[in-house]
């Protein structure tokens, strides 16, 4: 085995989710998803604190976030900002070659109850790293908290929607469907 190769965190996640597929998260260890990947245990832990956190990214989905909220236009309403955000993550992140890999990661989520609740605080983490995107903007407490509360629904909305194989949309497209979803019902 090399000792170095590139792209170890990507080819770690995609041998992950192939073995969780395959074996259930239960049954695969970090050395098989390691092996898999061509790659020692010593480079998994390099790069990822433990198995559930392989599908789950860091902190850079809140980063994107938080950036995107930072460069939505001096104007923007706070739901406003957290939109031009979202549509930030989906050029970024949620693009048409990632669907399928999210359609997978989602199915393997959702079959694992640890995995279902490693998502469920990612999800926390997402919105308060919105609501404190917000405070700096200078949108008060509890406005600031509201939208970012508002802002993770319509990304979940739009996420679940995007990542379905059968939908041709663009992530952008998704989300602005879903937060005037949103809008109406309030």
């Amino acid at each position: 085995m090399a000792r170095w190769q590139p792209h170890a965190p990507e080819r770690l996640v995609v041998a992950a989710l192939d073995l969780f597929e395959e074996r259930g998260y239960e049954n695969t260890t970090v050395i098989e998803i390691a092996e898999r990947a061509g790659l020692t245990k010593s480079t998994f832990f390099r790069h990822f604190p433990d198995k559930r956190e392989v599908l789950f990214g860091g902190d850079t989905m809140a980063g994107l976030l938080a950036d995107g909220i930072a460069g939505a236009p001096a104007t923007a309403a706070p739901l406003d900002a957290v939109a031009h955000a979202l549509d930030a993550i989906g050029r970024e992140a949620f693009t048409a070659e990632r669907r399928e890999f999210s359609a997978r990661r989602r199915a393997v989520i959702a079959a694992n109850p640890e995995l279902r609740e490693r998502e469920a605080l990612k999800g926390l983490g997402l919105t308060a790293a919105m609501a404190e995107a917000l405070e700096r903007r200078g949108v008060p407490d509890p406005a600031s908290r509201v939208a970012a509360q508002l802002g993770a629904l319509v990304m979940t909305i739009a996420y679940e929607r995007w990542s379905d194989p059968a939908c041709g949309d663009d992530f952008g497209k998704a989300v602005r469907q879903a937060l005037d979803e949103v809008k109406a019902a309030g």
